[in-house]
C-alpha cells in the first residue's frame, strides 16, 4: 500500500487536464499502430508520442522478451528479477505513451525469453521456437488488430540477433495472421484472421547507438512522420515526451534530454499499399472515413459522430462543454454499430467498439472523476483475505457503482457498492498459482493484474463504465517465506571439516524447515540456522539441496522497490547451492569498489578471500595496506569518489599494487588515456568487440604467464559450462605494455584477443578483463571462481 506521500506524488504526477488532453486525442484516429522489439526499452518513444498523442493513432507495443538477459545500472537485480524490474518499467513507459503491451514471452522460464546477446537472427528464432515466436506474435495481430506494423530494428547484419528475429518473425506473421489455415486453435478463443493493411521498416540505421553495427545501409525512405506542433498539453515536443517514457526504462540508463528533440522519423513502406505521403493514407483513419466507405443510416450516423467529436475537441478543456458533444456521438456510434452487416462489423466493428470505450473514459474526465484503488494488504497468500478499498471523487458524475473485476483465482465476498469510500472484501483461492509480475499484457485503458475496479456512472442520464487500476498490483505470495544467507557455499577441496554458519530467516519456527543432505556434507541444525561442513569424502560438483517448510517446497521473497516502478518482488524455491572444486586463495590484502551491478565482492569473501569494501573516506586514504584492489563493472561511471580517486590508483599501481578493472562501457567514465595506467581503448561497437556463444574456444596465448598458473593452473576446463556468454566490450586497442593472455572467437569471425590484458607498471601490474565473471560466478560456474582467485593475487 502507498503511503500518504507516495499516494499525494501518484496524484500529483497524473494532472486530470492531462489525462482529458489525452482522452480526447483518442477520439480523433481510428487507426492501430504496433512497434515490435525485443526488448523493454526497443520501442521508438518519440515517434510513438508522436502518433499516439498528435496523430490520435492506438499504439501497441509488440515486446518479445521481459530483458532478464540485459544489465542494471540502478541496483542488483539479475535475470528473473531484473525480468520483474523491467516489465515494470515497460508498463510504466507505456503508461506515460498511453499505449497497450502485447508480450510475446513471459519471463526466464519461458521458451521466448532474454539469453543475452546474439549475433544471429535465425540462432535467436532456433532457441525461441520459430513456430512459437511466429504464432505468439499472429495472435497479437489478431487480437489487437493494428493497420500498421513498424519493427524498431532492420533484420541484417551488424544488429542484434533479438532484434533481427522479431523483424523477421514480425514479417513473416503478417500473412499468417490473414490466412484462415493458420493456427487455427486461435478461432475457438474467439479471434479471427486479421489482415495487416502496411508494413513499414525503419529507414534510420539502428548502428547509430554504439551498441550495433548495421552493415548496410537503411533501406529509402518512402514517408516521413514529422511532428510539426509540440504536445499542447506539457508544452514539450514530442520526442521529448518520448523521453519522459524512456527514462521509466531506468535501469538501461534510458531517459536523455535533447537541446533539439528529433522531429521526422523516416519510414519505409515494404508491404501493403503504394508509396504515400501521409502513413494513414487509403486507411480508414477517423470515424468520418469509415462513413466514406459505408452507406445510409450507418453513414449518417458516423458523419454525425464524427463532427461531435471535433466539437468536443475543440471545447478542451471546458468539460460541460466536452460533455454534450461526446454523448451525442457516443449515441450515433453506436447507432452505426448496431446496424453493420457482416462484412462491414468484420472490417470497422472493433473500431467502433474502442470508440465508445475511449469516449466512456472522457466522459468521465470531463464530468472531473477521479478514482483511488488500492488492496490491503496488496500481497495475498493462497487462502488468504484482503480487502478492496475504493475512493471516489465523482464530480458531477451520479449514480456511481463500483464493482471489482478479479482473476478467476480470486473471489469476491461482498456485493457491488454505491458509497464515495467503499470497502470490498476479497479472498485469494487455496490453490491460486504463485507466480512473478509477469503478466500477459497491459492495457492502456485500465483492467489490468488479477484484481482491479469496474465503474459505472451518470453522465447527464446516460451510463458510462470504465476500468481503473489499483495504485499498486495484487500479487499471489507464499504464505511463508525463507532466506538462506548465504545462499551458495563456496567449498575448497579437499573437505577440511571447517563449517559455514548459514543463517535462516523465516517468519515461521525454525524446526519446521528441513534442508536436504549429500554425502559428504555434514549438516547440524543450530539456533539460528545450520552449520554446514565437508567431508573428505566430499566430491567436486554442485549441489542443490531443496529447502522445505513442513514437507513442502519453500519460496524466497525478493523486494524490488525503485521510485519510478513502485514496489513489487521476485519469487524463486529456495535451495542452498553448494559448489565443491580445486582452489587456493592467494594471500592477498584486497580493496573492492562496487558499481552497484554486480557481486564480486561478495563472492570474494564467500570464496574465503581477505577483501574490504573501499567507500569513498577509504579511497581517499591510504591504499598501502592493499595488494590488489578490483574496479567492479561500471563503477568508473556510477562512483564519482573512484573517478575523483583515479591518479591515487595509478600511483599506487607504480609502488606495487595490482588493479584489476572487471568490464566497463565506453559511456562508464572509461578515458582510455586517464582512467587505465596507460591507454588502453574499450571496443565500440560492443558487437563488434564481444564473443556471444559460451561455449567458444578459448585459446591461452601465454599458458606460462603467472595469471594463468598459479596459485590454479588454469586450463580449458575452466571454460566450460559457462552461461549466455563469454564476455563484451573487449579492449580493442592497447598499449604495448599490456599483454593479451586470450583469444577467442564466436563462429565465423576472426579471434578477439581483448578479453584479458595485464600490464607490469612500475613495481605494480594492472589487469582489464571483459570477461563476464560476475555473471558466471552468479551462476556458480567452478572456472570463475578458480580464475578469480588467480587474478586477485599480488602484482
Amino acid at each position: 500500500m502507498l503511503t500518504n506521500r507516495e499516494r499525494l506524488r501518484h496524484r500529483q504526477n497524473q494532472p486530470a487536464i492531462v489525462a482529458l488532453h489525452r482522452a480526447l486525442a483518442r477520439l480523433t484516429s481510428t487507426v492501430t499502430v504496433m512497434n515490435t522489439g525485443a526488448h523493454p526499452d526497443d520501442e521508438q518513444s518519440g515517434m510513438l508520442a508522436l502518433m499516439s498523442f498528435a496523430m490520435g493513432m492506438r499504439v501497441v507495443i509488440a515486446c518479445s522478451t521481459r530483458g532478464e538477459g540485459g544489465q542494471n545500472t540502478l541496483g542488483p537485480e539479475r535475470t528473473g528479477a531484473l525480468g520483474v524490474m523491467r516489465s515494470r518499467e515497460m508498463e510504466e513507459a507505456a503508461r506515460e505513451l498511453g499505449a497497450d503491451i502485447a508480450w510475446l514471452g513471459h519471463g526466464p522460464d519461458d521458451p521466448v525469453n532474454d539469453f543475452g546477446f546474439s549475433k544471429s537472427g535465425p540462432d535467436t528464432l532456433e532457441r525461441w521456437g520459430k513456430d512459437r515466436t511466429i504464432e505468439r506474435l499472429v495472435r497479437a495481430y489478431r487480437e489487437y488488430r493494428p493497420d500498421i506494423v513498424i519493427p524498431t530494428f532492420l533484420d541484417v547484419p551488424g544488429q542484434h540477433g533479438h532484434h533481427r528475429a522479431m523483424t523477421e518473425a514480425a514479417e513473416t506473421a503478417i500473412a499468417l495472421a490473414a490466412d484462415p489455415a493458420a493456427y487455427p486453435e486461435h478461432f475457438a478463443e474467439g479471434l479471427t484472421t486479421w489482415s495487416v493493411a502496411k508494413y513499414y521498416l525503419p529507414a534510420w540505421s539502428g548502428g547509430e547507438n554504439g551498441y550495433y553495427d548495421d552493415e548496410v545501409p537503411p533501406p529509402p525512405t518512402t514517408v516521413t512522420v514529422s511532428a510539426t506542433t509540440i504536445d499542447a498539453p506539457t508544452g514539450a515536443p514530442y520526442d521529448t515526451v518520448g523521453e519522459f517514457s524512456r527514462a521509466f526504462h531506468a535501469s538501461q540508463n534510458m531517459g536523455h534530454w535533447r537541446a533539439v528533440p528529433q522531429t521526422d522519423w523516416p519510414l519505409h513502406l515494404k508491404l501493403g499499399g503504394v508509396v504515400e505521403n501521409d502513413i494513414r493514407a487509403s486507411l480508414p483513419a477517423t470515424l468520418g472515413e469509415i462513413a466514406t466507405r459505408l452507406s445510409g443510416d450507418a453513414a449518417s450516423a458516423l458523419g454525425q459522430a464524427q463532427a461531435d467529436i471535433d466539437l468536443a475537441v475543440a471545447a478542451y478543456p471546458n468539460g460541460p462543454a466536452i460533455t454534450g458533444p461526446l454523448l451525442t456521438a457516443r449515441a450515433a456510434i453506436q447507432s452505426a454499430r448496431s446496424g453493420l452487416d457482416g462484412a462491414e462489423a468484420a472490417s470497422f466493428g472493433h473500431r467502433l467498439d474502442r470508440k465508445l470505450a475511449e469516449i466512456d473514459t472522457a466522459l468521465l474526465l470531463a464530468a472531473g472523476l477521479a478514482v483511488t484503488a488500492w488492496v490491503e494488504p496488496v500481497n495475498l497468500a493462497p487462502g488468504a483475505e484482503g480487502v478492496l478499498h475504493v475512493v471516489v471523487e465523482p464530480g458531477s458524475a451520479t449514480d456511481v457503482l463500483v464493482r471489482a473485476r478479479t482473476a478467476p483465482f480470486i473471489s469476491v465476498d461482498g456485493p457491488a457498492a454505491v458509497e464515495n469510500l467503499i470497502s470490498i472484501p476479497i479472498r485469494a483461492a487455496s490453490n491460486a498459482p504463485i507466480t512473478n509480475a509477469f503478466l500477459p499484457g497491459y492495457a492502456a485503458l485500465g483492467g489490468n493484474g488479477p484484481v482491479s475496479v469496474e465503474l459505472e456512472a451518470a453522465i447527464a442520464g446516460r451510463t458510462a463504465r470504465i476500468s481503473i487500476d489499483l495504485e499498486e498490483a495484487v500479487q499471489i505470495v507464499p504464505a511463508n517465506s525463507v532466506e538462506l544467507a548465504p545462499d551458495a557455499i563456496i567449498v575448497a577441496l579437499p573437505g577440511s571439516g571447517k563449517a559455514t554458519s548459514v543463517r535462516v530467516r523465516t517468519d515461521v519456527d525454525l524446526s519446521r524447515v528441513a534442508i536436504a543432505g549429500v554425502d559428504g556434507l555434514n549438516l547440524a541444525q543450530t539456533a539460528s540456522g545450520v552449520d554446514v561442513s565437508a567431508t573428505a569424502e566430499l566430491a567436486a560438483g554442485r549441489y542443490t539441496l531443496p529447502v522445505q517448510i513442513d514437507g513442502e517446497q519453500a519460496y524466497s521473497l525478493t523486494p524490488i522497490a525503485y521510485p519510478h516502478i513502485g514496489r513489487t518482488h521476485f519469487v524463486r524455491p529456495v535451495a542452498l547451492e553448494i559448489v565443491a572444486l580445486d582452489l587456493t586463495i592467494p594471500k592477498s590484502r584486497i580493496g573492492y569498489v562496487g558499481g552497484g551491478s554486480d557481486r564480486v565482492g561478495l563472492w570474494l569473501e564467500r570464496m574465503g578471500a581477505d577483501v574490504t569494501e573501499l567507500d569513498a573516506a577509504a579511497l581517499s586514504g591510504d591504499l598501502s595496506g592493499f595488494d590488489t584492489i578490483v574496479i567492479g563493472t561500471f563503477a568508473f561511471g556510477t562512483r564519482p569518489d573512484l573517478a575523483a580517486a583515479t591518479a591515487r590508483l595509478h600511483d599506487w599501481v607504480n609502488n606495487g599494487g595490482h588493479l584489476v578493472t572487471l568490464y566497463h562501457r565506453p559511456s562508464d567514465g572509461w578515458s582510455p588515456d586517464s582512467t587505465p595506467p596507460k591507454r588502453l581503448v574499450i571496443g565500440s561497437p560492443s558487437l563488434r568487440w564481444r564473443v556471444t556463444n559460451p561455449n567458444a574456444d578459448v585459446d591461452v596465448l601465454l599458458p606460462e604467464h603467472k595469471l594463468l598458473t598459479g596459485p590454479n593452473a588454469i586450463g580449458a576446463e575452466d571454460f566450460a559450462n559457462w552461461d549466455k556468454e563469454r564476455g563484451l566490450y573487449f579492449a580493442s586497442y592497447w598499449d604495448a605494455a599490456y599483454e593479451p593472455l586470450l583469444a577467442m572467437h564466436d563462429a565465423g569471425e576472426k579471434p578477439l584477443t581483448g578479453s584479458l590484458v595485464s600490464a607490469v607498471i612500475g613495481k605494480g601490474r594492472h589487469t582489464h578483463t571483459s570477461l563476464v565473471l560476475h555473471h558466471q560466478l552468479d551462476k556458480l560456474v567452478p572456472g570463475a571462481f578458480r580464475l578469480l582467485a588467480n587474478l586477485v593475487q599480488p602484482a
